[in-house]
């Protein structure tokens, strides 16, 4: 397993970058048996001031929180076989825990948000992991999307959370899923944005949901993972 100290010249300048904004540090995580370090903020609290991610969603950084659906979602995607020449897309990646334990089984993954700084803390968590070889990182803003390939699997963790993304999303959806092709999202059943998302994606995408249940901090979550398929 890589370490801080064992990080190559550029990784470790990123590093060095994001400890004079943050207070980070690499966590240790195993997601079906792969070992994995990903880079997250220390002072956690602090930064959130007590905000309420199902109330205050417009203030809320969504991304610098590894959330139960993030680990629910890379238990699921690692469980999957990697597909012959498939690629893996994760959306409003954050800290990209479901496309880095994908990566550690073996699939072709590109990890996507919408700020520099959070590619950053994904490149670290890639290369710590031991995983960068089969990760790419692409600035993906929803509203203007560049000009991309097709992708065999979309994957993507409590990112329904503003209703004027919503129809750029499905837009992008339709663009980036190759056919055949499979999108799964996870998100904590409280997320009340999840079932009118899906109703505006129903006349384009067959929707399947289950639950799955975790335990996190004493506390019992459950997870709702949304399988899209194209009509």
């Amino acid at each position: 397993m890589t370490t801080a100290k064992e990080l190559k010249p550029a990784t470790a300048a990123l590093l060095t970058k994001l400890r004079q904004t943050h207070r980070v540090e690499l966590n240790p995580l195993t997601i079906r048996g792969h070992a994995l370090q990903v880079l997250q903020v220390a002072d956690l609290e602090s930064l959130l001031k007590g905000k309420d991610p199902f109330a205050e969603v417009s203030e809320f950084p969504f991304w610098v929180k590894l959330w139960e659906a993030s680990v629910v979602l890379a238990d699921f995607i690692a469980s999957q076989p990697p597909e012959e020449n498939g690629r893996v897309l994760e959306i409003g990646a954050g800290l990209g825990l479901p496309g880095l334990a994908a990566a550690a089984a073996g699939h072709q993954v590109t990890l996507s948000d919408y700020e520099p700084h959070i590619l950053d803390f994904q490149r670290v968590s890639a290369e710590a992991s031991g995983v960068a070889q089969r990760v790419e990182h692409l600035l993906l803003d929803w509203l203007k999307p560049p000009k991309l390939p097709q992708f065999s699997t979309i994957i993507g963790a409590e990112i329904l959370f503003r209703e004027d993304f919503f129809a750029p999303l499905l837009s992008l959806f339709k663009k980036l899923l190759a056919p055949g092709g499979t999108i799964y999202l996870a998100h904590d059943i409280r997320r009340k944005s999840l079932s009118p998302f899906l109703t505006l994606a129903e006349p384009d995408f067959e929707i399947a949901m289950s639950r799955r249940r975790m335990q996190s901090d004493d506390e019992e979550h459950t997870v709702i993972i949304s399988r899209l398929t194209a009509r």
